[in-house]
């Protein structure tokens, strides 16, 4: 296939792409399965791969960038992003509707739209392409964050428009995503996210573009900065535009003639709100007539023709009956109330975290209190406060037991912790959550072990170490309910097939404290085998730059265990491989040419893809990154070099060609 004929179909398969998913994430009314959406993807992929000249920064195969940013950049609004001013009650909307009355000379209707609880973000394009994604910052002052909003799939990366067009929105987290992301936390014993918007601010603001991709967010567009071709009259033709355009919108907003009308408004939301699959904290009410807008103006903080009715916090009060205790992987034992059902925001609550005994202490909580709880913008529930009031003197103080309440062995507080914590290496709690460790995505990652599974497995007590899954049999496995020959087949080829991971999948699986899935290949790369690291000494690990003392104490402590060191031994007996399979880390004064340089990678190159390039740059102490900046030390430019390499010349950054890097990867 020749190169004109690719750029035809790429344009197809674009087109295509973007049709598709605007029905899927954007009008909720997919057309096409998901396995053809794929396939077409799939079919772009390979073509762009072949022809890597044509991908731009609009294809649909862009949408989650390669590399983590070093950081965000400031970006200036053009046009400020104020924020609102706040009603509380009606007589607040009442007085709102007064003062814009006064404010113009001609009949004022408004529109009322639901307050999104998340991020305010603005979306810059030009010439119909996405040029910048920012967040609201202090209003004057943001981040840019375009990597991040272009894995929200329903933010289209083109647009039907000639000029400048700024539109303004609420990325936010649905429910579903923020259920997932906290149940995926729960099960690697890390600190939940109070609430969706705090898990959409924190996604938005992470480094790596692939973090946020994971994360499902969603967007509605509500509003504009600067339009240079804009001639619209009112809001709610700017709304019905941005739709046409292609950006999500709310559906849920209406025009309104009168006060009542809009207290009408935020009466049937305020009791609606808990049937949505999104947050809202409140109603946006806007005079519609953008005339009428600009002669009302702002005030030194928000603008005179908007205010946010904010909803009060939803409490329910109910019984607490009693204070569950749960052991983690690591052993922490977590108090949870036991809570006589009440319906809260819309779901029936049983259940709260309680977090450690400090804070069941500090709120004086008794079981039998009668508590004052809250969702409010939060999925998970909380404790308010106690009513004291309510006491009878039947009430018990609640202490947390010596003993763990799984195994028995005595619990421990260790230095500069607030958590008690189970240090019995058998715990049966600790040992079933330690294999659904074990067997997770970032660390041996085995399709179809679930924590169901798992949890069936050791209940019916065919698996009791990590070792014991790699001895599992078909015909004990076809016995257990709900597991039929195919699938019993497709679980016992993936352990088979998690034999054959790198070292650092086994490192991170066993749960060494302090070890994250970046540590865990960090170790692996320095020492190559799991007998190198075994014998590694703390002066040896904390030698590693990523390596401080808590990490390398532990480590060591975690390999001069006998059940550590058996248990090694049976899985190398088992056949799982104990060596690193990635590229090697040679030292730096073997190519001192790399070290400590920041180096961006351009264009097409005949020798190597540009994954194998950048992984033979990073193993020789180099750091590849994504895009040309003041601190890049060298750009390596391939053939068709495009604005990297425009943009390295302009800021003097030192440029090689691919056979310069070959003759420096081969010394």
């Amino acid at each position: 296939m020749d190169k004109q004929q690719a750029q035809k179909e790429i344009n197809e398969l674009r087109e295509l792409l973007n049709q598709y998913g605007y029905e899927y994430y954007v009008l909720d009314k997919p057309t096409v399965p998901d396995a053809e959406y794929d396939r077409k993807l799939q079919e772009l992929t390979k073509l762009e791969a072949e022809f890597p000249e044509l991908i731009t920064e609009d294809s649909p195969t862009q949408r989650v960038g390669g590399e983590p940013l070093e950081g965000f950049q400031k970006v200036e609004h053009i046009v400020p992003m104020m924020s609102l001013g706040n009603a509380f009650d009606e007589q607040d909307l009442r007085d709102f509707v007064r003062r814009a009355s006064q404010g113009t000379n001609d009949k004022i209707s408004f529109v009322c739209e639901l307050k999104i609880d998340g991020l305010a973000v603005s979306l810059t394009y030009e010439n119909g392409r996405l040029v910048r994604g920012a967040t609201r910052g202090d209003g004057t002052i943001g981040e840019d964050i375009t990597s991040n909003l272009k894995t929200i799939r329903s933010i289209p990366l083109t647009i039907k428009e000639t000029g400048r067009i700024e539109v303004r929105g609420e990325a936010f987290m649905p429910h579903k995503s923020f259920l997932a992301l906290n149940e995926a936390k729960k099960e690697r014993e890390e600190e939940p996210f109070a609430n969706p918007r705090n898990a959409a601010a924190g996604s938005l603001r992470q480094l790596d573009p692939k973090i946020a991709a994971r994360r499902h967010l969603d967007i509605y567009l509500y509003g504009v900065g600067e339009w240079q071709a804009e001639a619209l009259e009112t809001h709610s033709e700017r709304l019905n535009k941005l739709k046409e355009l292609g950006f999500k919108t709310n559906p849920e907003w209406k025009k309104c003639k009168t006060v009542e009308e809009v207290m009408e408004f935020v009466e049937y939301w305020t009791k609606e709100r808990p049937n949505l699959s999104y947050e809202i904290d409140g109603i946006v009410i806007k005079v519609d007539n953008l005339k009428q807008q600009e002669e009302l103006g702002f005030t030194a903080k928000s603008p005179r023709w908007a205010i946010a009715y904010k909803f009060p916090a939803e409490e329910a009060i109910t019984k607490l009956t009693a204070i569950e205790l749960n052991v983690g992987r690591t052993g922490v034992v977590t108090p949870t109330a036991i809570l006589e059902p009440v319906k809260v925001a819309g779901t029936t609550v049983q259940r709260a975290t309680l977090h450690n005994e400090d804070l069941i202490r500090e709120q004086d909580i008794r079981i039998g209190d009668t508590l004052v709880i809250k969702k409010a913008g939060d999925i998970i529930p909380k404790v308010v406060r106690v009513m004291e009031e309510k006491r009878t003197g039947e009430e018990e103080e609640f202490h947390m037991p010596e003993n763990c309440p799984e195994c028995g062995n005595e619990l421990v507080r260790l230095e500069e912790e607030v958590a008690l914590r189970c240090i019995n290496p058998n715990c049966p709690a600790q040992l079933k959550e330690g294999l659904i460790h074990f067997v997770s995505r970032d660390a041996m990652n085995i399709d179809g072990l679930g924590e169901k599974v798992i949890t069936q497995l050791f209940r019916e007590k065919l698996i009791h170490t990590i070792a014991d899954l790699y001895r599992l049999k078909k015909d004990e496995l076809l016995e257990l309910e709900r597991m039929g020959e195919k699938s019993v087949n497709n679980l016992l080829q993936a352990i088979e097939d998690s034999k054959e991971n790198s070292l650092e999948k086994l490192l991170f699986g066993l749960g060494i404290r302090y070890v994250g899935s970046k540590a865990a290949r960090t170790l692996a790369m320095e020492f190559e085998t799991m007998e190198n690291l075994q014998q590694a000494s703390f002066e040896d690990l904390i030698a590693i730059d990523e390596i401080g003392d808590k990490m390398a104490d532990a480590i060591v402590k975690h390999f001069a265990e006998e059940k550590v060191t058996n248990l090694l031994e049976e899985l190398q007996q088992l056949g799982i491989n104990m060596a690193y399979k990635g590229p090697k880390q040679t030292t730096v004064e073997e190519d001192a040419v790399f070290a400590g340089k920041t180096i961006v990678l351009t264009g097409k190159m005949e020798n190597y893809t540009r994954n194998e390039a950048k992984e033979l740059i990073e193993a020789r102490g180099g750091s590849v990154t994504g895009s040309v900046s003041k601190k890049t030390d060298l750009l390596i430019a391939g053939e068709d070099a495009g604005s990297k390499l425009e943009k390295a010349e302009k800021l003097g950054v030192a440029i090689w060609n691919e056979q310069q890097l070959k003759s420096a990867i081969e010394g």
